[in-house]
């Protein structure tokens, strides 16, 4: 793909707003994240022999979380120059590269962490919930090699455009004939959002069904179980449906024609502007470590008491077992 390939249909746009706006967001984002994350690992890391299942899928969501965020400082750098790359094509290559792969990742070790749920309220008994480490850990890796692949087609495609006094570094650009791995790019990042979503409200209706079909409403772990559930889907769809929805939008109207230029334009600039929501997900992730893990939760309890400024009771699981409650 040339340069030319990613010429605009309705002409040069302006992205002053998205320069502006985005910088300061995303550096609050890194900077409410970065810590979050960090604290996650050092929690988890203290407790990896009594890991199960859902804290291993809990520990790689935190994984993909933070490796995102190390990434971010140069997205951050390219909008502070106006959308201007200037570390060459390899390294453009590579650092969305990496954002998608790691955004995919979150995505699917959500999932992963709403599926664990699910199955532990609907199948008990199931074989699936008594999952060592070591099996745990083949499936997050096997996750891993699925996310990675579906993703190394942008380390083969020209991402980087110069022009006269800039250089864009864009995943989503206004390709007028996008080579295949730039189709694959475009199409896992829709599925990845409609597929998971579904499953998630599956899984949430069903356990709420189940609840109330065995008389559980009282029950500690169920009523945990949806709580958990309802929160990975509130931040899943809070910071990654405004990005599907305007990408998908500005698809639908560059199809119309150059009679919708404006519409196009201005859509094109929200779609721009909802990174700002994606990579918000890596900042909200630590809610779900809380309403997920008793461990994440103990030792935050455990700060606070030695505060003396309130009393919070402990979760029972989360001295003995993984925290998987």
């Amino acid at each position: 793909m040339t340069p030319d390939d990613t010429s605009d249909h309705c002409g040069s746009k302006n992205h002053e707003m998205v320069a502006t706006v985005l910088p300061p967001i995303l550096i609050i984002e890194l900077l409410l994240g970065l810590p979050g994350n960090v604290l996650a690992l050092l929690i988890f890391s203290k407790t990896f022999r009594t890991w199960r299942a859902n804290v291993m899928f809990l520990v790689n969501l935190v994984l993909s979380d933070f490796l995102l965020l190390i990434s971010l400082p140069f997205r951050i750098d390219n909008f502070v120059r106006g959308e201007n790359w200037i570390f060459e094509d390899a390294w453009c290559r590579i650092n969305l590269f990496m954002l998608s792969v790691n955004r995919s990742a979150s995505i699917a070790f959500m999932t992963a962490v709403a599926v664990d749920r699910y199955f532990k309220v609907a199948y008990p008994h199931h074989k699936i919930n008594y999952m060592n480490t070591k099996q745990a850990a083949i499936v997050a890796c096997f996750i891993w090699a699925v996310v990675i692949s579906l993703r190394t087609p942008l380390l083969a495609s020209t991402l980087l455009s110069k022009g006269e006094n800039k250089s864009l570094c864009r995943s989503f650009s206004n390709y007028g004939n996008p080579t295949l791995g730039i189709q694959v790019h475009m199409a896992v990042f829709v599925l990845e959002f409609f597929l998971p979503l579904l499953l998630m409200i599956f899984c949430s209706v069903r356990i709420a069904c189940i609840l109330r079909t065995r008389q559980m409403d009282k029950d500690r772990k169920g009523k945990r179980a949806i709580r958990t559930v309802l929160v990975i889907v509130g931040i899943f769809v809070l910071c990654f449906f405004p990005s599907i929805a305007s990408g998908l939008t500005a698809l639908y109207l560059k199809k119309l024609g150059k009679e919708y230029c404006d519409a196009y334009t201005l859509t094109s600039q929200f779609f721009s502007m909802s990174i700002a929501f994606t990579y918000l997900n890596s900042a909200l992730d630590p809610v779900i470590y809380c309403f997920s893990s008793s461990i994440f939760r103990n030792y935050l309890k455990r700060v606070v008491n030695r505060t003396g400024i309130m009393e919070l009771q402990m979760s029972r699981k989360g001295s003995m077992h993984s925290g998987s409650d």
